[in-house]
């Protein structure tokens, strides 16, 4: 367990908090359903009054073994030994501050019971169950005493059920008042008594009882309320806190601030009343200023597009219960500064391309890192409150020109083509069917013989399409398997022109691996998943392989660094060694421009969730590279300069 200090700040908890082992065990799921029962002096009924009697009579003539014997199917408290309960999951950025959290109904976080502040043990003890270390389970003497006190003020000043007793009913029992289930808790709560002791009695109580506005356990409800750990709750806030156990949303500060006082005071009463504190120490608390914090419960991602992406990843590998309800401390691979610039970055992006005349409702930007295949940021989309698709990793759409590299990577690594071999721009067709496939350059023109180079630097059509045919479509797509892309591929013969559909997450992992020099990781969200004890659960460390010849790779960046310095992407230059490819569909429906450094990979792609035409000449290198040229400057700005490696370090094919 991490130490207070770092606790007291939930803002930006520690990723990864280990936990002392043998000190709690694995979560079961076997206690359904939880649930809240308020006692308040309205509802006292003549039914409970009747319990009572029974109780109290039973006890005093010995009949509560008799009792016990007709429950004999009651559930068996020893499960508790194997039991958590559910437990809300953080997700933290990869410096440790926190992103989102998961959860379903309960919003809880669990600790251990010398983790919770003395004045809220006490608070709790006083109002609730005063007699419970003196108790076993159940005190009749103490249902009647509270029973009249609270007859007497006219409102519940005091708990009639022992903790004990309300810990089982929140478990086990239905919240139905009647006579057996009164006495089915309290046989319960002797067995409870007869396998626990007392602390662990309490700190499952303390960690199951329902605080209000979605938030379980004494955790949760700390943070939300005071803006503190429950460690840190002093004598006034335990006090309010305390009180809000008897009916949380009437006595929550959120709603009734004056209520809640009130019902602190009762509490702070009760305390000196009994002598548990002075009444110097009960004045002062009354006097102390209380700063609220803020509900927690099902609050808004910092970044929700990452969330949703990283939920998609958690719930492959763990199912879904697992992680609304397992506690898990997820550390991702986002940069949230770099997310933030991302974010800012499609913003002004898409403003900036509707004010220049194009028809564009939509923008992803994903970005790598070549070192890891880390996913340092990802925006899946415009406006998040708007639309939840998220483009960056669900939409499919064509590459266009920038899925040329994947060709000319496949004819560099075949040993038989250079950076300066000669390649043809001139007329061309293929048997498609029964008739042929005529491909045209964007400009219908045609160069005549050029280099590989040249031929990618003005991204030519027709020299990608013979170089295709020369390595042969079904080996384009084994590089293709080989970066990680899995969508669906046809060994078509118009594939190098990036007939087919990809994601943004895939072409900026795909580059990352040119950027690394052929050197590959699994792309991911996420690094590492622990359990609320520290247990590790995936560990996404980096493991690089050799997936690329490097020479080839290395001709490959060589010749797309002229894209930038003299080719379609002139508008992408970022003052430092660059490499990328501009992208543009058919009839304008989307327009890309991938592009990467040695420390960072970049796509961005823009266009409509509708396939409608952008506008008459919309290209990825008019459009988009300026918005990637504008984000990579941000994210780079701290980053030195570095060099690709030449291909005179590399042996050729």
């Amino acid at each position: 367990m991490s130490s207070n200090t770092a606790r007291s700040n939930p803002a930006k908890p520690n990723p990864v908090r280990p936990r002392k082992p043998g000190k709690r065990p694995k979560p079961v799921k076997t206690m359904s359903p939880l649930w809240e029962y308020v006692q308040s002096v309205g509802q006292v009924t003549a039914g409970t009054i009747l319990g009572i009697t029974m109780l109290a009579s039973s006890i005093g003539a010995g009949g509560l073994v008799g009792l016990a014997l007709s429950f004999r199917n009651l559930p068996d408290v020893r499960v508790l030994r194997n039991y958590v309960p559910s437990e809300t999951s953080y997700i933290y950025d990869i410096n440790g501050t926190l992103l989102s959290s998961l959860h379903d109904e309960a919003n809880r976080e669990v600790v251990e019971l010398n983790e919770i502040s003395p004045d809220l043990k006490r608070a709790v003890l006083a109002i609730e169950d005063s007699y419970f270390f003196s108790h076993h389970g159940i005190n009749p003497s103490g249902i009647a005493r509270a029973f009249l006190a609270n007859l007497e003020e006219g409102e519940t000043v005091e708990g009639g059920s022992t903790i004990t007793m309300q810990l089982v009913k929140n478990l086990f029992l239905t919240p139905e008042r009647t006579i057996s289930r009164k006495i089915a808790e309290a046989v319960l709560s002797l067995r409870l008594e007869q396998v626990f002791t007392k602390d662990q009695i309490l700190e499952m109580y303390l960690n199951q009882v329902y605080w209000g506005h979605n938030t379980y356990g004494v955790e949760t409800a700390a943070v939300s309320y005071f803006k503190k750990s429950s460690s840190d709750l002093n004598l006034a806030e335990a006090a309010m806190m305390a009180g809000l156990i008897q009916a949380p949303e009437v006595y929550s500060p959120f709603i009734n601030y004056e209520k809640a006082k009130e019902r602190q005071a009762i509490v702070l009463d009760r305390m000196r009343r009994i002598g548990w504190i002075t009444p110097e120490e009960e004045a002062a608390a009354k006097a102390t200023p209380i700063q609220l914090g803020e509900i927690t419960s099902f609050r808004t991602s910092q970044s929700p597009y990452i969330t949703d992406a990283v939920m998609q990843e958690l719930t492959t590998r763990f199912g879904k219960e697992a992680v609304l309800q397992g506690g898990m401390r997820v550390q991702t691979t986002i940069d949230l500064s770099f997310q933030q610039m991302a974010e800012e970055t499609v913003k002004e992006g898409i403003a900036s391309i509707r004010r220049q005349g194009l028809y564009a409702d939509q923008m992803a930007l994903v970005a790598v890192d070549p070192r890891t295949h880390f996913v340092k940021a990802m925006v899946g989309g415009v406006d998040y409150t708007k639309s939840q698709y998220n483009r960056a990793i669900q939409a499919l759409r064509q590459p266009g020109s920038a899925f040329k590299p994947f060709v000319y990577y496949a004819a560099f690594a075949s040993g038989n083509y250079t950076p300066d071999s000669v390649v043809m721009d001139t007329p061309v067709s293929y048997p498609d069917g029964d008739s042929y496939y005529t491909p045209q350059n964007y400009d219908g023109s045609f160069a005549g013989a050029m280099s590989i180079r040249q031929a990618l630097a003005q991204s030519r059509n027709i020299p990608a399409i013979r170089l295709g045919q020369e390595v042969g479509i079904n080996r384009v797509i084994e590089v293709c398997r080989t970066l990680g892309i899995k969508s669906p591929m046809e060994p078509v013969t118009s594939l190098p022109l990036g007939s087919v559909d990809l994601t943004p997450l895939e072409m900026a992992a795909a580059y990352a691996t040119f950027a690394s020099g052929g050197w590959q990781s699994e792309t991911t969200t996420i690094i590492q998943v622990t359990d609320s004890q520290g247990n590790v659960l995936l560990d996404n460390t980096p493991k690089p392989q050799l997936v690329l010849d490097p020479w080839a790779v290395a001709a490959l960046n060589d010749t797309m660094q002229g894209v930038i310095t003299r080719g379609t992407g002139t508008a992408a230059r970022i003052n430092r060694p660059a490499a990328g490819k501009t992208g543009t569909t058919s009839a304008e429906r989307d327009i890309w421009f991938v592009g990467y450094v040695p420390q960072l990979s970049v796509a961005v792609w823009v266009g409509n969730d509708d396939y409608s035409p952008l506008g008459i000449g919309a290209t990825g290198g008019g459009y988009v590279a300026p918005i990637w040229r504008n984000f990579m400057l941000k994210a780079l700005s701290n980053t030195p300069v570095e060099n690709f490696q030449p291909m005179s370090n590399f042996v050729k094919p």
